[in-house]
């Protein structure tokens, strides 16, 4: 039996946003993970970042580890770049490449991109080992927009 809890997550304001695309079989195990997820939010830790992806059905947010605020009264972590896979309309092959929008929330958005391609396919694929072999932890994702005092 699947355990079911809640994070939440803060939207600060964007830095930057820029149009790319993703490579067909990263954009297609995505998928296939948040297929099998019963809470449409699958949590991919990238411990080599101390970063947590989490996929949903419209975008996947980047969130620090090490990144903890309160808002509001309310505590959760902080997004630092997230994958908008609205633009996604259709492909006519799952081999195509997939448009996406990157939002960036820090400055150094480009370099954090870079290494997030280089170290989330590996997180996946641990991830996928660990899902064959027991249940998976399914996580609920509340994602608020961040609210700093001045």
């Amino acid at each position: 039996m699947a355990t079911t809890t809640t994070e939440t997550f803060f939207r600060p304001a964007e830095t930057a946003r820029e149009r790319l695309t993703l490579p067909a079989p990263l954009h297609n195990r995505c998928r296939l993970l948040l297929s099998r997820c019963p809470t449409q939010s699958v949590f991919i830790p990238i411990r080599s970042m101390q970063y947590l992806a989490v996929i949903d059905p419209v975008e996947i947010i980047f969130v620090d580890n090490q990144g903890y605020a309160v808002s509001n009264g309310q505590g959760g972590r902080i997004i630092v770049m997230s994958w908008d896979m609205r633009l996604d309309t259709g492909r006519d092959s799952l081999v195509e490449p997939v448009p996406i929008e990157i939002v960036h929330y820090r400055p150094e958005g480009r370099d954090t991109h870079r290494r997030v391609m280089s170290e989330f396919p590996p997180a996946l694929q641990r991830y996928e080992e660990r899902q064959k072999s027991g249940v998976p932890l399914c996580l609920t994702a509340t994602i608020l927009p961040f609210t700093a005092r001045t």
